[in-house]
């Protein structure tokens, strides 16, 4: 039986503005390789009876991996791989009947969430559940929460780009991210995501993204007026390689971009902005190694919104 729960697989789509392929995003899979505390503890503490979803921590405790499956909005699912906390009893029942084909499903897990998933963080962490097999293929399922913090985690239907947005590592699934001050942008499926030097990054082995806000000093000036101070200093443009939108609340999106060939260096670049008419904006920046990834490009710039 494998302990490491694979992705649900479809026949995949692509994206109509760029081709990529995408996933089924019916069912999201994320797996936590230690319970939390295993962190505060030697690597020597860390023991295993033989699969790797069971785990014994030198004053840790005892831990299995187990499903934590979550609602989200869009009929979209998110099962996650976290460990939990049980009893030594439960332990040993749970490592002695692991690869036994009688035994296995009828495995009950009673124990405590061991890992302070986001974006519930803390209260998570400690959450009582009763794990059931459902698949013999698969882990242990957390069929049901005891108490109101994990009733709520496997019974509520919570909101899908709100939740993915707190993993910073690639998803399979493009996910909607807040930058702040109600700007938000669309986070590429396959790309990892960090907060460095004032600006949140996604990135991946070909393509990245780094999105800044901006605020406008000088109170009741228009969004081109902002949009032509924030272009001061930029390079000239070759012919062609810009665009203008201007929308239909008074704002104006704005982006240039280079080929290879027009800076000397190795890769494609795109800048971009979106002004609001109360004077606040959000710039990108855009390298992608491809003439073809360039409609990627403008699909990011143009999923950059705010409020709407």
């Amino acid at each position: 039986m494998s302990d490491n729960p694979a992705p649900s697989a479809t026949a995949p789509s692509t994206c109509s503005c760029c081709g990529d392929v995408l996933a089924d995003e019916r069912r999201i899979d994320v797996r936590f390789g230690l319970p939390d505390v295993a962190f505060e503890l030697p690597e020597e503490a860390r023991r295993s009876p033989g699969p790797s979803a069971l785990l014994a921590l030198d004053g840790g405790g005892f831990f299995v991996r187990c499903l934590l499956p979550v609602r989200l909005s869009g009929d979209t699912e998110l099962v996650l791989g976290a460990w939990v906390e049980v009893d030594a009893e439960t332990f040993r029942r749970a490592a002695d009947v692991w690869d036994d084909p009688v035994g296995y499903p009828e495995l009950v897990v009673r124990g405590r969430l061991a890992n302070a998933v986001k974006p519930w963080g803390e209260e998570a962490l400690g959450a009582e559940f009763t794990g059931r097999i459902r698949d013999v293929e698969e882990l242990p399922y957390l069929v049901e929460g005891h108490g109101a913090e994990a009733e709520r985690l496997i019974g509520e239907v919570w909101d899908r780009d709100h939740v993915l947005a707190r993993f910073p590592h690639p998803l399979p699934v493009a996910v909607r991210t807040d930058l702040g001050d109600g700007w938000s942008v669309e986070r590429t499926a396959g790309f990892s995501a960090r907060f460095e030097n004032g600006a949140d990054q996604f990135g991946a082995q070909d393509r990245s993204v780094a999105v800044g806000l901006f605020q406008d000093n000088e109170p009741g000036r228009s969004a081109e007026d902002f949009l032509a101070a924030l272009l001061r200093g930029a390079p000239e443009v070759p012919a062609g390689q810009d665009h203008t939108e201007r929308l239909p609340d008074g704002g104006v999106r704005y982006a240039f971009w280079f080929a290879p060939g027009d800076t000397g260096r190795s890769r494609h670049e795109l800048t971009a902005y979106a002004v609001e008419p109360d004077g606040s904006a959000a710039g990108l920046y855009c390298s992608y190694e491809e003439l073809e990834q360039h409609a990627w490009a403008r699909h990011v710039w143009r999923s950059l919104r705010r409020g709407r």
